[in-house]
């Protein structure tokens, strides 16, 4: 949706019990009322990569009218929270794609919205229009932000978080505000080719991609 803020992505409030950094905390015999919010604890990777997404307030839409940091695995629909579908992948060797809208990554300047995107094993975020400070962050995590063509979404290209998506060329034609195709493979077969802007705005941004 439209104005996926920092917060949204990598929430700094308190740590629910149930989530996955509080079920991480427990197993080093850490309570909750000792778990603090995930704010004081943005030095361990290890609690903020599990809030990565993870707002309650955060609604995704492959986890249907649910509420918080949870998705449905793909293929095969198996509702799960988001950092265990990360895994999931990774062990499948699937990197990963996200999809906003309109402002994303707007509000605070908040540097581990981009580094617990990337540790989730995101590589790309296409979206409507970004965020300037959060669009830079994210080139400098690696991550390769993708802006629609003017008009487009993925309401009006019917884009629902199912499909398979190729970025082609990439590596070739890596060049401050190229145009490149997405390829779109859906579940029943049909394949669609998007133009997307690829948002890496000067050389230096090119070259922490291509370095990783």
């Amino acid at each position: 949706g439209d104005s996926i803020t920092t917060d949204h992505i990598s929430p700094a409030g308190s740590i629910p019990a149930s989530s996955p950094a509080g079920e991480y905390l427990q197993t080093l015999d850490v309570g909750p009322r000792d778990f603090n919010s995930y704010g004081s604890r943005r030095g361990n990777h290890e609690v903020m990569i599990r809030g990565t997404f993870a707002n309650v307030r955060l609604r995704n839409r492959l986890a249907g009218e649910r509420e918080g940091g949870f998705t449905t695995h793909q293929p095969d629909g198996a509702p799960m929270t988001i950092f265990d579908a990360s895994l999931r992948y990774r062990e499948e060797g699937v990197p990963l794609l996200v999809i906003g809208g309109k402002e994303y990554g707007s509000g605070s300047s908040r540097d581990w919205a981009a580094k617990g995107t990337a540790l989730l094993g995101v590589r790309a975020v296409l979206a409507e229009t970004f965020e300037r400070i959060h669009r830079s962050n994210l080139v400098g995590m690696g991550v390769v932000p993708l802006q629609f063509q003017a008009g487009d979404s993925a309401s009006s290209l019917g884009l629902v978080g199912t499909e398979t998506y190729s970025l082609l060329e990439l590596d070739r034609q890596l060049s401050p505000g190229v145009t490149l195709e997405l390829l779109v493979d859906r579940p029943d077969g049909s394949r669609q080719v998007i133009p997307v802007l690829v948002r890496v705005d000067n050389r230096t941004e090119v070259e922490y991609l291509r370095h990783g």
